[in-house]
C-alpha cells in the first residue's frame, strides 16, 4: 500500500511538469501536449526513462549554416544532458517521500524536461537544403494566409522573429505560436527552457542559447538569425500549424 506521501509523490511527479509549466494560462494546446505527455508518462512510471530522439538527418546536413561540430555538440551532448539531467531527477523522486525534496526537486524537472521538449521541436524544425530547408510555405496555404493576416506576411515575420531572437538576454528561445484562444499566431520569447504551453501551441522555435551557435558565428547572432532561415522546414511548421489550425 501507498502510504499518504507515496501517493502524494506518485500524483506529483505524474502531473508537475503539465501544471508548473501551464502556470501562465489554465487552457492547453494538442501539440505541445503531446511532449508534455511524454515527460508525465515517463515521470508517473516511475520505470521508464527518456531517451535521445535521433536527429532526421547527418550531424553535417546543416552545413553551411550550422557546423557539423555545432549539431553534434548539441545533439549529443546538451540535448543529451537535460535527458539524463531529468532522468536522475525522477530516480530521486521515486525514490523518496520527504517533502522538501520533492519540492526541491521540481526545478529540475521543470528546466531538464523543457530543455527536452525544446530540443524535440527544434530539430525537426530544421532541415538540409536539399530535404526542402528555407523553402517557404506555398502561396495560399493556410500557414501563409496567417502570416499575411497576422504578422504582416513572411519577411515582416521573420524580421520580427530576428528581432526578438536577438532581444533574448542571457539564454532562451524564439517562438512562433499559435494562440488556442484568439486563433492567431504570435511572436514570443521564452527564457532558459521554459517550454512554450499552456495557451500557446510552438510552431516553429529557434534555439538562443550560445551552444546553438557561438563555435561558429561567435557573439554574431545576427549572423545566425539571418542564415537560419535557410535551413527552416517550413513543411514542419505548416504541418504543426494544419494541426491545430484545422
Amino acid at each position: 500500500m501507498w502510504s499518504r506521501l507515496g501517493y502524494l509523490r506518485r500524483a506529483w511527479c505524474g502531473s508537475v511538469v503539465r501544471q508548473h509549466l501551464a502556470r501562465r494560462d489554465a487552457s492547453s494546446s494538442a501539440a505541445a501536449d503531446a511532449l508534455v505527455r511524454s515527460l508525465s508518462s515517463v515521470a508517473a512510471s516511475g520505470s521508464g526513462k527518456l531517451q535521445l530522439p535521433d536527429l532526421p538527418y547527418d550531424y553535417d546536413a546543416l552545413e553551411p549554416v550550422i557546423s557539423a561540430d555545432i549539431m553534434r555538440t548539441h545533439h549529443t551532448k546538451h540535448h543529451q544532458t537535460y535527458i539524463n539531467n531529468f532522468n536522475q531527477a525522477l530516480e530521486r523522486l521515486h525514490g523518496t517521500d520527504h517533502p522538501q525534496t520533492l519540492i526541491s526537486l521540481q526545478p529540475a524537472i521543470v528546466f531538464n524536461g523543457g530543455g527536452y521538449i525544446n530540443h524535440c521541436i527544434f530539430w525537426t524544425n530544421l532541415a538540409p537544403t536539399k530535404q526542402g530547408g528555407g523553402e517557404p510555405p506555398l502561396q495560399g496555404s493556410g500557414l501563409m494566409q496567417a502570416l499575411e493576416r497576422d504578422l504582416g506576411g513572411l519577411n515582416v515575420f521573420m524580421s520580427t522573429m530576428n528581432t526578438a531572437g536577438a532581444g533574448v538576454q542571457g539564454s532562451g528561445w524564439a517562438w512562433l505560436v499559435f494562440n488556442n484562444n484568439t486563433k492567431r499566431l504570435e511572436v514570443v520569447t521564452r527564457p532558459n527552457q521554459d517550454p512554450v504551453v499552456g495557451a500557446y501551441t510552438p510552431l516553429l522555435g529557434i534555439d538562443m542559447w550560445e551552444h546553438a551557435y557561438y563555435l561558429q558565428y561567435k557573439n554574431d547572432k545576427a549572423t545566425y538569425l539571418k542564415n537560419i532561415w535557410q535551413v527552416v522546414n517550413w513543411k514542419n511548421v505548416q504541418e504543426r500549424y494544419q494541426a491545430v489550425a484545422g
